[in-house]
């Protein structure tokens, strides 16, 4: 008996949310627009934010050839995910990959931890459609800028005592505790300090987020006011990372598009971060953050749960943001994920080429990792290791091959595929001297090569 080569060509769906890029200038639906597809024509005027790759029933992807939808296909051959997948996380893909191109404002949000999905789905389905975690992964594409994490703390006392409509908001007498509280303990890691300095964000934010709407209204016109007029005076300077005019333009544009938001102050309270293409960061459940703009791919856990509290039109639960957030906070670099060569894959540059890598993305999660390969120059090759487990693989530049045993089929920018478990992959550019050919590939292997862990 011949089995079937464990490559699928995916055909991947395209969500239209608000905050997505506009027609041909989103990555998502120029991805999703190179696989023929009757129920897709790219408007010039409609938002296009995520392309989904993966086996969630919310967009599944479907193999081109035959019609059926990823899904179908591994629980029909269980093969394809390995036993040790199958055994830990049932007859789907672990993980959902997706693009995502950001226009403006992702919602103030969190995702909850697998104790508390499994709470908000049996209560609210609706609204929470999955009683799984999501912590996930971001990796540039294009330049980004989001907001991650609670700022250190010293960061948030300089804006509580140097924005007005922000203390306003938080109330005096909760801005002088807290204030108060984490004076000379903002570098203490002793736990009694850490508990204490939590107990004093939560409070602050907790008092911040209770706001109503009438008095965020009156704040934000006073913020906004005060961002107009200041420039590099807004703030006190800001800070490192942050300064005045940064923020003073970070909160006009923000304002324009979602006026008097209880996000315009919330983002005293964060992390400002920019990444550029192939830097990354990770989320673990129950961190908080916000997309702002960019083009990225993201990886997460196979889950669709958030819980919003600003910068959206849709339902937002703000108390049960506030109880669930850990209330870490750390510098921005500590969110930044840096990457590392991938082991196990040889890589064969063409004679004239130089630069080619393979550079692995490994959250301290056990559903997914990906890596980033990028092959200069026509005939450059990478040559994966079989893993046991299953792969997506998507281009984002350039063109080139991709094979599994004898079957080498063409790839080029958007086209997606998955790969099954124990198939070794090959990789080849097609390209031009100086192109480069770029892709990503999401997997799950439960057990390393060398020593039983995950890579």
């Amino acid at each position: 008996m011949v089995l079937p080569v464990p490559l699928y060509r995916l055909q991947c769906g395209v969500n239209s949310y608000d905050w997505g890029k506009l027609g041909s200038d989103s990555a998502a639906a120029k991805f999703a627009a190179t696989t023929p597809s009757e129920s897709l024509t790219i408007q010039s005027d409609k938002p296009y934010a995520e392309l989904w790759m993966g086996t969630h029933p919310s967009n599944p992807s479907k193999d081109i050839d035959s019609g059926r939808t990823l899904l179908d296909l591994v629980e029909s051959n269980q093969a394809l995910l390995a036993p040790a997948v199958k055994s830990r996380y049932g007859s789907k893909l672990p993980f959902l990959f997706k693009v995502l191109s950001i226009n403006k404002a992702l919602s103030i949000q969190a995702h909850p931890n697998k104790k508390i999905a499994e709470q908000l789905h049996a209560k609210d389905p609706k609204n929470y459609p999955d009683d799984n975690h999501k912590p996930e992964m971001t990796i540039a594409i294009t330049d980004f800028e989001g907001l991650c994490g609670f700022r250190p703390l010293a960061e948030i006392a300089h804006f509580l005592a140097s924005v007005p409509a922000l203390r306003q908001l938080v109330g005096e007498d909760d801005a002088k505790a807290f204030i108060a509280t984490v004076r000379g303990q903002e570098s203490d890691d002793s736990s009694e300090s850490t508990t204490q300095n939590k107990r004093a964000l939560k409070s602050a934010f907790a008092a911040l987020m209770e706001s109503s709407s009438s008095d965020i209204a009156s704040a934000s016109q006073s913020l906004v006011s005060d961002a107009e007029s200041r420039g590099s005076g807004f703030a006190d300077g800001g800070v490192e990372g942050s300064s005045g005019v940064a923020l003073s333009q970070l909160v006009i544009r923000l304002n324009k598009q979602f006026p008097n938001d209880i996000g315009l102050f919330v983002l005293f309270f964060l992390n400002y971060v920019q990444l550029s293409p192939g830097e990354a960061m990770f989320l673990k459940a129950d961190d908080i953050h916000a997309y702002l703009s960019g083009d990225i791919i993201e990886c997460m856990a196979a889950s669709d749960n958030v819980v919003r509290a600003g910068f959206t039109p849709k339902f937002k639960d703000v108390g049960t943001l506030v109880d669930l957030l850990t209330y870490d906070y750390a510098p921005i670099d500590e969110q930044k994920m840096e990457p590392k060569e991938y082991p196990y894959v040889v890589l064969n540059r063409a004679a004239y080429s130089s630069g080619s890598e393979a550079m692995l993305y490994d959250p301290p999660i056990d559903e997914f990792s990906v890596v980033r390969t990028v092959l200069n120059g026509d005939g450059s090759k990478a040559t994966f290791d079989p893993i046991d487990g299953p792969s997506i693989i998507i281009c984002t530049g350039g063109k080139g091959k991709i094979a599994v045993g004898p079957t080498v089929k063409e790839m080029k920018e958007g086209w997606v595929y998955f790969v099954g478990a124990t198939a070794e992959v090959v990789l080849q550019s097609e390209g031009e001297k100086g192109d480069e050919f770029i892709t990503f590939k999401a997997y799950c292997e439960v057990e390393d090569h060398s020593n039983g862990g995950k890579l």
